[in-house]
């Protein structure tokens, strides 16, 4: 009897010790991805406002309440996680660009980025693309980035490259996002009112007429 006991007590064990094993596993891959989150998240909010070249590894670290070393780690050195940075930021446009086929829905989500509170992430995007890095191929990263998010904003206002008589809508997109960055940037770093605290409301209507006006409605 002891033995048959023994038997069907077994199997049990084995199977918990697999799902302890397994449960540890993706404990460690919450984890490691957690804290990628927290140091992209860090880093962004460092570059952006600081830049690349006064931002430390030890800054980030610290903001992100982790090991320095957990940076070579998981993005290989400094100029990896700017880099990375570089790319979330791409990807964020890009899904943006995804949800916004017409001119109306791009000036909303134009709206959207700008008047985000600038406690917020979102705007960070926008200042982080001002920021020049020292590295080379994290600033062609960067300016093609922005070459290729206004080339879309054009193209839903009518800019065709084949067509000479459309060239003008590039620029108008490109001043429309030099608008955008000029707008983050003094609430961010100004205290000029009534811009540095106007509400998503109060700004909306006018940025909605600018914006407008810049990228009009194609024929």
């Amino acid at each position: 009897m002891a033995l048959g006991t023994h038997d069907e007590v077994e199997p049990p064990v084995a199977v918990d010790a697999g799902m302890n094993r397994a449960a540890a596993e993706a404990g460690r891959s919450r984890d490691a991805a957690n804290t990628r989150r927290l140091l992209l998240e860090a880093a962004r909010r460092r570059f952006a406002h600081q830049g690349y070249s006064a931002t430390t590894s030890r800054d980030i670290a610290a903001d992100a309440g982790v090991n320095v070393a957990l940076i070579n780690r998981y993005f290989t050195s400094k100029e990896g996680l700017f880099e990375a940075c570089l790319t979330r930021t791409v990807q964020e446009l890009d899904d943006a660009e995804v949800r916004t086929p017409t001119l109306d829905e791009l000036v909303r989500t134009m709206v959207e980025q700008i008047t985000t509170p600038t406690a917020a992430d979102k705007p960070l995007q926008l200042l982080l693309l001002l920021r020049a890095s020292g590295d080379d191929r994290a600033d062609a990263i960067r300016r093609r980035t922005m070459q290729t998010y206004t080339e879309r904003m054009a193209t839903i206002a009518g800019w065709r490259p084949e067509d000479p008589s459309t060239a003008p809508l590039l620029l108008r997109a490109q001043i429309a996002m030099a608008m955008g960055f000029g707008i983050v940037v003094m609430r961010t770093s100004s205290d000029l009112e009534p811009l540095a605290s106007a509400t998503k409301e109060q700004l909306s209507e006018p940025l909605r007429a600018v914006l407008g006006n810049l990228l009009p409605h194609p024929s």
